[in-house]
């Protein structure tokens, strides 16, 4: 009997077809303690992620669909949960569904009330990507490619855009992106997993235990588009710098916390521009599992699914009710393109957008 140690893999199924025909890949990440990502060629979406909790057992910690067919759904696509999947060309909302640049108005869709929500109509999230299979130096990668044509969504310039996931032996699920345009544009790009750490659709996420690295959140208006001042956290359901229960304040009378119908909010996180740092830490204490969120972008959306409601035929038959999952959000902070006070979100030719966000898992 062989006691070789396992190693780390991708291997790749079929995993249905398109409305529209194309096929669809499911790449499966390995690495050697059993810790396992499953990615789609549709949307870069993250299908499962298995990790292990304090006694070693492994469970499934993110909400999806065991078949294409849910995620491409006119239900689902019209909730717009937008379960594990990559989100451009804009990430969050852009106020008016508009923006300028260069003297020149740019009209996008406006499938948020009036403003534009995470690359609009058809984003990111709902294009079929190129994938291969690479060697990097910690294992395996899977690289995603597209082409995102002039004037799509309408956003001007063609945007070749790369997402490299990598799953490495300290127990991280990394993504790192990569842009490039011929046109001036403006790109923000995040991913928008949700996780139970209790295992996927086992209850609510209210016990969890929240750290957020931010003392400042940039304040919305009722439609969710801020307003261009920074808040400070202090004594505010906001204030996640002392570890506190997901649940604890989210119900509080807070005029901020209201627009949000709990936390959909942007917290201004404390490092310096472009270095990769911390951005939250999460404890599920029942089960023992941690998870960092690390990433060189300014922001993060903290989103608690609030506007879950268990409409969805989950994994292994479960449901996926109210709060029975978050979202941690590394990107820009939202409407930048129109708030001048607000880190550029600009991308030249000649210039590389890079972004790099890192999920890792522990034990507490």
């Amino acid at each position: 009997m062989s006691h070789a140690k396992k190693s780390s893999s991708i291997t790749k199924a079929a995993f249905g077809t398109t409305p529209g025909g194309r096929p669809v890949e499911l790449y499966t990440l390995r690495n050697s303690h059993g810790v396992e990502a499953a990615i789609m060629t549709y949307g870069g979406i993250v299908q499962k992620l298995v990790v292990p909790d304090k006694q070693g057992r492994l469970a499934d910690v993110v909400p999806g669909f065991d078949s294409l067919d849910v995620y491409t759904s006119e239900n689902y696509v019209a909730h717009g949960p937008y379960f594990g999947a990559i989100i451009g060309r804009y990430g969050n909302r852009i106020g008016g569904g508009a923006f300028r640049l260069n003297g020149h108005t740019y009209s996008l869709a406006k499938n948020n009330g009036g403003n534009s929500l995470h690359g609009g109509l058809k984003g990111f999230d709902k294009v079929v990507w190129s994938a291969r299979v690479a060697q990097g130096p910690q294992g395996p990668q899977l690289v995603l490619t597209y082409r995102s044509p002039d004037g799509e969504e309408g956003f001007p310039g063609n945007l070749d855009v790369t997402a490299t996931y990598m799953l490495t032996e300290d127990n991280s699920l990394k993504l790192e992106y990569a842009a490039t345009t011929d046109q001036p544009t403006v790109v923000n790009l995040t991913l928008h997993t949700y996780f139970n750490l209790a295992g996927q659709g086992n209850g609510d996420i209210l016990n969890h235990v929240a750290y957020i690295n931010a003392g400042q959140t940039t304040p919305v208006n009722a439609s969710l588009i801020p307003t261009g001042g920074f808040a400070d956290v202090t004594g505010t359901p906001f204030d996640f710098r002392t570890p506190t229960a997901i649940g604890a304040r989210i119900n509080q009378p807070d005029q901020l916390l209201k627009y949000g119908a709990g936390y959909d909010h942007n917290w201004v996180i404390n490092k310096p521009p472009g270095e990769l740092g911390l951005h939250a830490r999460v404890t599920e204490p029942a089960s023992g599992r941690v998870l960092e969120v690390w990433s060189d972008q300014p922001g993060l959306q903290f989103y608690t699914g609030n506007f879950l409601d268990g409409s969805f035929p989950g994994k292994g038959g479960k449901t996926y009710p109210r709060r029975s999952a978050f979202a941690l959000e590394p990107q820009h902070y939202p409407d930048s393109p129109n708030q001048p006070a607000f880190p550029s979100v600009l991308l030249r030719p000649g210039e590389t957008y890079r972004c790099v966000i890192a999920y890792k898992f522990s034990v507490a």
